[in-house]
Formats: structure tokens, sequence, C-alpha cells
């Protein structure tokens, strides 16, 4: 029997299909749908995509589309640099499940494993940039130049505010799209940006902040100590972008007085793949704690007193402070800032000093030997990029090149040159000898004795300990099998949509011939990326019913400020620049206020009624207040509340009526494809998540991808680049660094669709929803499903009540989670959308057996709070408040319980052939928060157990 794809993706088959059909009380699937989807809003057709793919065709289809690229050897430098990914990082973290498909650390106990390999990666940023505060990732370096723009903008001094101080200076020496990222956010918040020359800014009190690179873009290295200095004089903070591997060599801008700095770990062994994914780093002094975007990991300990480790400072979180948020990132690149921390522990101190060596010896020689050749080099202190002046022969040297299947960065008066990791002298050989000269063997120092650094970083055991491939590994796994992942047990996150990554659509990731492309290579060297992306297009346009699409978003959060920032462009093009308002329901996520803030709107709430809708009557009260400003109404579809809302049709054309513009979220469209879409049920504009519903994976908070579709009127703002021709004919300013972002994770989604098909698209969908109205058959007689739709059925998600514990038993939201890890299964979305509930989401990958084996872990739960509520167990010593429980606790002499070891451990049978043990126990969020650190603790804190 050949195996098409759509059976190895949708975990039930038809005989369990008709026991759940009979369970739900229905006889056919599309029973289910007719009952559970409004008919105003149905598709009349098929989609229009390729007919399904076999995974053995597939491969040879993508194979023969890397054959597409051309990979030359590139010394285009701008952020992005040839990196060699050590072959342990490569396969027992980019290609591993038990790394990628782990979701966002939130629940810590099931998480140690990655949550201890981002404290590296914050300690090796924390060392190399000599800062005092580090965050978890952001998106890329343009981000989080932007980033530090905002933070300092919105921790102005309230005089500041009151003045309408908005002035910020950036350095023209700042990378071409650093520098557009920063004009697409000012103009959002209408931040006047100035750029200059630093040694000519004239700083006065007009500026809240200052941003400069380190080296520059031009490569020149020069002392920043006397600019920080004296913007100080007068209280501007400065931030600056720092290359990290030449911290290894330089001087660390922390040293100089820094407030920021920032900057990408691309070349600390991630693959270049056309633009990403790769991590963002950010460090600043501890006064910014609670303005610091993005995620900190923190050392706490748990119940029994053992170190643990957790999200720290999380009520800055962006879904619980809203419109109020520091930022609106939610995915960051914690996969890649993972491989980023490995790639340092691997190295250690002394190998990554010696890589930056290296490349600096290597770009002297060039620099030594094309000034010999009475070539005119721009700078005489550089690290690792070259400018000259651009000679009279330059597009001879650029054919040269290209024959020899080089790449340099042409600019319109210059020429650079960056050396990497991987360049060769045979390389430079042939670079020297197009620009005329001869590589001489007479390198020069090319780092002033004032910035130059010794090896004072990295000093602690984990960048000490592992650099054979045995300990290298070892230490990996040890890692891995603290966390909870796909590989464990289905991952029912509401909102989330932890489905299968297949294996089929991620192995294309790594050839080599998509790894190794630089986002600025001339475009004939990436005919098979823009093969793909433009065919991913045309599938998401059909998919979504919309008529354009723009890859740049590099997460959904990132996304929605996109698609908002358009709708505003839209408006602004007809002269309404006056339309501001957002309308957003309280359901909504809380990027959704974050991000229209970000986008220069003002939010207004809209309420839902009591079967979790948006209030259609507050609604309308609220478009005719504010009518005649009214930018976009925001909602998601389902609903939050897992709900096909019936009058959708309506509130749409409401807010056209009254001149606002649709934005739809795209966190539920794994209940729409091939069903229903965007454009049928009347948005503008939505982003869609592909590490959602189009099967990139999580990778532990990142990599993600958000791009958006638009209707025709909205296309001409769809976002630019200055690098690459991109976005419509009036496109905003781009808002990452990359034109295509994450350009080399679209062929996970690019897979996912050409494997399943028009056919495979609907029937994900329609499994999803009989797998949701499944598990609500099973538990509905033992929790109360807060919401449905008119004929009783939900979407792909449901929200359960667990508030009635809290009052009946002492048991809260919290302990359910807990409980969960101890029947191996990382808990659902807690307190999202409403406060003590939980939002489970099965998606459509998962079997019946793991489905039913969810559904009594659930059932057995409530039983435990039953025996609670009658006294069996104490209110404070039963097995849900004391959850989870660890080997080390269940193993002691000391076990003083109401409840016995049984209990704790194998409460199901399934248990005890497939034990997940918590790596430790239930933690401590306000000890962390109190006792802030966000860096590897020192080697005494540790046991030497911990240690090995």
């Amino acid at each position: 029997m050949k195996y098409i794809f759509e059976n190895r993706h949708i975990g039930i088959n038809d005989d369990s299909k008709k026991k759940m059909l009979a369970a739900v009380g229905l006889s056919s699937v599309k029973g289910l749908i007719d009952k559970t989807i409004p008919a105003d809003i149905h598709h009349k057709d098929e989609l229009a995509v390729s007919e399904a793919m076999s995974e053995s065709e597939y491969l040879a289809h993508i194979k023969s589309i890397a054959q597409q690229n051309k990979v030359f050897k590139n010394y285009i430098g701008l952020g992005y640099y040839g990196t060699y990914t050590p072959s342990v990082i490569l396969r027992n973290i980019f290609e591993n499940p038990g790394w990628y498909t782990a979701y966002t650390p939130y629940q810590a106990e099931i998480s140690q494993g990655r949550l201890e390999a981002l404290l590296n990666f914050q300690t090796m940023v924390l060392d190399l940039t000599k800062m005092e505060l580090a965050n978890a990732s952001l998106l890329d370096e343009a981000t989080a130049a932007a980033e530090a723009m905002i933070m300092f903008y919105n921790s102005r001094k309230r005089a500041q505010v009151k003045a309408g101080v908005n002035k910020f200076f950036a350095s023209e020496d700042v990378f071409p799209q650093t520098k557009a990222v920063l004009e697409n956010r000012a103009k959002a918040l209408e931040i006047e940006l100035i750029f200059g020359d630093e040694d000519e800014f004239a700083a006065n009190e007009e500026f809240f902040g200052a941003l400069i690179q380190y080296p520059g873009g031009s490569g020149e290295v020069k002392n920043i100590e006397p600019f920080i200095k004296r913007l100080a004089e007068v209280n501007i903070p400065v931030a600056v972008g720092s290359d990290l591997l030449s911290l290894a060599v330089l001087k660390a801008p922390g040293e100089m007085g820094a407030d920021v700095v920032y900057g990408t770990t691309q070349r600390f062994g991630i693959p270049l793949g056309y633009g990403g994914p790769h991590a963002a780093y950010f460090t600043t002094k501890e006064t910014y704690k609670r303005n610091i975007p993005g995620r900190i990991i923190g050392v706490s300990q748990d119940v029994h007193g053992k170190t643990g480790l957790r999200m720290a400072l999380q009520t800055r979180e962006q879904h619980i402070k809203r419109e109020k948020a520091t930022s609106n990132i939610c995915t960051a690149q914690a996969l890649l800032a993972i491989m980023a921390g490995m790639y340092g522990a691997y190295h250690g101190p002394q190998g990554i000093r010696a890589i930056a060596e290296e490349i600096n010896a290597k770009a002297s020689l060039l620099a030594s030997s094309l000034i010999e050749a009475g070539i005119d080099v721009y700078s005489e202190n550089f690290f690792d990029t070259i400018r000259i002046d651009n000679p009279k022969n330059a597009e001879a040297i650029k054919a040269e090149l290209e024959e020899s299947e080089i790449n340099l960065f042409y600019g319109s008066d210059f020429i650079q040159v960056a050396i990497d990791e991987t360049s060769s002298i045979e390389d430079l050989e042939r670079i020297a000898k197009a620009f005329g000269a001869e590589l001489s063997d007479n390198a020069g120092n090319n780092i002033p004795s004032d910035l130059t650094r010794e090896v004072d970083y990295l000093s602690h055991p984990v960048f000490n300990s592992y650099h054979s491939e045995s300990e290298m590994m070892r230490y990996m796994k040890r890692l891995e099998n603290k966390d909870l992942s796909l590989v464990h047990s289905m991952i029912s996150l509401g909102s989330c949509t932890m489905k299968l990554n297949a294996a089929s659509e991620m192995i294309p990731v790594s050839w080599p011939e998509f790894a190794n492309i630089h986002p600025f290579a001339p475009v004939d060297q990436a005919k098979g990326y823009l093969t793909m992306i433009e065919e991913l297009g045309k599938d998401l346009k059909e998919i979504t019913r919309f008529d354009a699409i723009s890859f740049q978003p590099n997460s959904g959060a990132q996304g929605e400020y996109a698609g908002l920032a358009t709708i505003k462009a839209y408006h602004e093009s007809n002269g309404d620049h006056h339309r501001r308002i957002a309308i957003i329901p309280s359901s909504a996520h809380g990027t959704n206020p974050a991000s229209a803030v970000m986008a220069g709107m003002k939010v207004v709430v809209v309420k839902c009624d009591e079967i979790g809708n948006i209030d259609v009557s507050d609604l309308k009260e609220k478009v005719e207040t504010h009518k005649e400003n009214l930018s976009v109404l925001m909602i998601t579809y389902p609903s939050t509340h897992g709900v096909y809302e019936e009058g959708v049709k309506e509130i749409t054309q409401l807010i056209h009526d009254n001149g606002g513009q649709v934005y739809m979220d795209g966190a539920n469209m794994n209940a729409q494809v091939g069903i229903t879409s965007p454009g049928e049920i009347g948005a503008d504009v939505c982003h869609l998540n592909l590490h959602k519903t189009f099967a990139i994976p999580h990778g532990g908070g990142g990599p993600g991808m958000g791009p958006i579709g638009v209707a025709k009127h909205l296309a001409p703002f769809l976002p630019k680049h200055p690098l690459v021709e991109t976005g419509g004919d009036k496109g905003i300013k781009a808002l990452a660094a990359a034109p295509f972002s994450s350009a080399s994770i679209l062929l996970i989604s690019y897979g996912y669709i050409k494997m399943l098909g028009g056919k495979g698209l609907k029937a994900s969908t329609e499994a999803a929803i009989l797998n949701a109205n499944y598990i609500k058959s099973r538990i509905e007689n033992h929790y109360n499903v807060l919401y449905t739709g008119k004929n009783g059925t939900v979407a792909h998600e449901m929200i359960l009540d667990c508030r009635p514990f809290k009052e009946e038993a002492k048991i809260d939201v919290t302990d359910i989670a807990k409980r969960l890890m101890d029947y191996g299964f990382h808990a659902p979305t807690m307190s999202f959308p409403v406060a003590g509930t939980i939002m489970v989401e099965p998606t459509e990958s998962e079997s019946i057996e793991e489905l039913d084996r969810f559904c009594d872990a659930l059932i057995e739960i409530k039983n435990e709070i039953d025996e609670v509520q009658k006294g069996i167990y104490p209110l404070e010593d039963n097995a849900l408040v004391n959850a989870p429980h660890t080997l080390e606790t269940i193993v002691t002499d000391n076990w003083a319980h109401a409840y016995g070891r049984e209990k704790a451990t194998y409460p199901l049978n399934y248990l005890r052939s497939n034990k997940f043990w918590p790596a430790v126990g239930r933690l401590d969020n306000a000890y962390g928060d109190r006792n802030l650190i966000c860096s590897c603790p020192s080697v005494e804190s540790y046991s030497q157990e911990e240690l090995v």
C-alpha cells in the first residue's frame, strides 16, 4: 500500500474517525463541519493548489529547486557571514526534534534543558559585551536596533515627555537594513530620526537617545568611548551595534559606557539561510530591567531549595501588559540562540579568540596587499571588513570575481570585502588579483592598541568543559533529556498549534544549496529560493483568498505590526492621517494591542458577550463614537474562545462601512484552511503564523515566520527593502533585516503544502476540528467547556473552566498544569483568554490513542481534585499542590506526604512504561524576580554532580 503524506501527517485513520464521530453524536465529518462553521463563510470551491506529492517525490522536487541556487563564496558582510556549524551541533540540535519541537519555556519545570542553554547564550553575550543584563534573543539585528531606540523612547523622564523630546540620533555608518528598520519604526511613533557623523553630532536636550555601530558598517573601528561620555554628560543614552565575534579581540562597549549593546549571533555557527533564522542579542544596564524587550532567562530555586531556571520578570510579557507592553515581541529565536551558545561552549574562550584573530589577520593581509598595490583602502583600523574606493575598473573586477564564484559588496562609490571564518587564502589571492595586486605575507596590525582586548571572557565552566565531541554530545543530550517536547507526547496548547513538524519538511533546510546563500547575493544566484518563495506565495494567496503576500515579517507579532503599518500607510495615502483608532476585542492576544501602539495607534477595547463572541452592540457603539478616526478592527477567527462567530461578515461590513479596515490575527488559521478564509470573511489583511498552521516548528520559543496576506488595495504598501527589490510601489520601509526575513524555514511550509495538496490541507482542518470535539465529548462531564457555538460544538480548540476548583478545593489552574507534568504532558494554554482556565488544542496530528491518554490524564486529575474536596487528602498536602514530583523526591527516605509514592508517580498505568521526569520541583517565581540573575551562576552554586 502506498502511503500518502496526508496519512502520515493526520494522526487519526478511518476507524478512529468512526469512533470519534460516534462519540460526538454525528455520522460524518461533513456533518460536524456544517454544524460548527457558519454556512455563509464556507468556500464554494476546492483549493486550487497543486496535487499532493509523496515524500520521495517532494524531496526530488525540492532538490531540483535547490540546484537553481548558485552557492558562491560570500564576502558581502553587512551583518551576514560565512560560518562553520559544528557537526555535533548541527546533528544534535538543529536537526533534532527533541530540541526543535519544544514549546516556549512557560512551564519551566519541564524546560530546564533549553533554559540552561539560553542562560549560556545570555552569559556569552554579557561576557563579550561587558554589560549587566541580557535577554534570550530578538528577531534580527535591525529589529534589535529599533527595539533599543524604542526602549530609550519609552524610558524618557516625565519632563522629557512633557517637553515633547522626540529626536533620536543614528550614525550614518550603520548597515543599510538597520537604517531602513529604524526609519520604519520611528515614523510610526513620530520620532524625529537624525542620521549623521557621530564625531560632528552636537548633542543637546532635544535628543532622547543615540545609536552607533562598532565596528561601523564601513568596517571602520574607532574609539567610541569619547562619544558615549560626551552624550552621557547631557543624559543621552547610547546604543551600540556590535559584531559579537569582533568583541573577542576588541574592547567591549560595556567598558566604554554603552547603555545598550545589540547585534547578531549569526556568525556563531548559524547558516546564512538567505537571511535567517538568526538570533539577535540585546544587552543593557540593569537600570532598564523593567523596559528591556523580549524574554529574560533567570536563576531561581524550586520548593526543595534546588537551583532552577525560569523566564524572569514574566509580568512584562506582552499578553499581560497588552498596550503597555515594552514590545510586541512574542516569538524570539530560541533555537538559534541555543545553537550560538553551544558554539561558544564548544570552542571556548581560546577557540573563539583564535577564530576572531584569524579573521582579522586575513583581513589585514588583504588590506596590506591592496595598499602595496596603490589601492585606496578607506580605513586603517578594522576587524574584518575592508572598504575600497571605487576603482575605474569596478565592473571588470566584479565580472572576474563572479567568474571565480566570489561575491563582494558593491556600493555606489565603493567596494567592500568582509572576511569570515570560512575565508580561504586561495580566495584572498583571487580577490587581490582582481584588483591588480599580489597577496603578500606582510599582514599589518589594524586594531588600535587602546582598543585591543585580552581574553577576559567565557570563564564559566560551561565554556571550558565540552571541547571534545564526546563531551559536547553528552552535554547536549543531558539538557535535551530535561525537556518535554513533541517527541514525548502531544502538546495541547490552545492558540499555538503544536502539530507535526515532518522530517521530510525539515531535511532541505540543512542542504548547503539553501543554507549558504547570502541574503544580499545577486538575485540570479538565488533563483531556487525565489522560485520557492513565489510558489509558496501563490499557494498562500489561494488559501487566504488575498491578492498579495509579504514574507518580510519575521514572527507573528511582527506580522501584526506589518499589517497595521500597511493599513496606516493606505489611510495616509488617502489623506486620512487622523485614522488612528484600533478597536480590539477584550479577548485578543496581548500582542494585538501592543502592536497597535507600536504602529502609532490608539487602542479602544470592545467587550465580549457571555458566550465569548464580540459584543456587537458594544462594537457598534464604539464604531459610531470613533467612525471619523477609525483605522482598523483587529479580530481573531475563530475567536480566541474557540468559537466560529456567526455574525463575522456583519462585523467586517460594519467596519468597512465606517471607513476602517479589518485586520485578522492568523493564530487560528488551522481552523480555516480549505473551508473558509480571511478573504471570504471580509478581512483586508491577515498575518499567517507559519510556525503554527503551516508546520514550522516552535524551536523552544522561535524561530517563527509571520508573513501577511493583503487585499488588492493594500498591496502597493507592502514593505520594501533597501538592498533587494521587494514590496509595493508605495511600500513602507523595511521592518526586518532581510528581504524575506527567515527565508530558509519557508521551505518547511512550502513542503507542508506541496505534500498535503488541496485535499490534504482541507482534511487537516477537518481532523483538527474533529479531534477537538472528540476531546470535548470525553471530558465535558468532568470539566465545564466555557464556550461553544450555537450548535454546541467547538472549533479546533476549547476553554475548560477551572475556576470552581479554586473555590471548592483550593486547587488553581497552576496546580493542574504542574500535575499534568507527572502524567507526561505539557499543560494547555493557561489563563488565556480567561483567567483561571486552560485552553486545549489537540491539532490534527495526534492519534486517538494519544488523545485518549490526554483525556484520561485530565479526568484522573479531576478525580484527584474531587478527593481533595471530599477531604480524602488535605488541602495543603495532596498530589496537585505538591506537583510536579521529581525522581529525587520520590526516592528519598523522608517521604512524609498524605498520599503514596505510587499515586505521585504512576497515577495511570501507561506511565509505568513511559515516564518523563521533571528536572526540578515547582519553581519559586517570586524568588527569581527578587534575586534577578540572568547569567550562569558561579561554580560554587552548583553541586559537583550538576557540573559533570
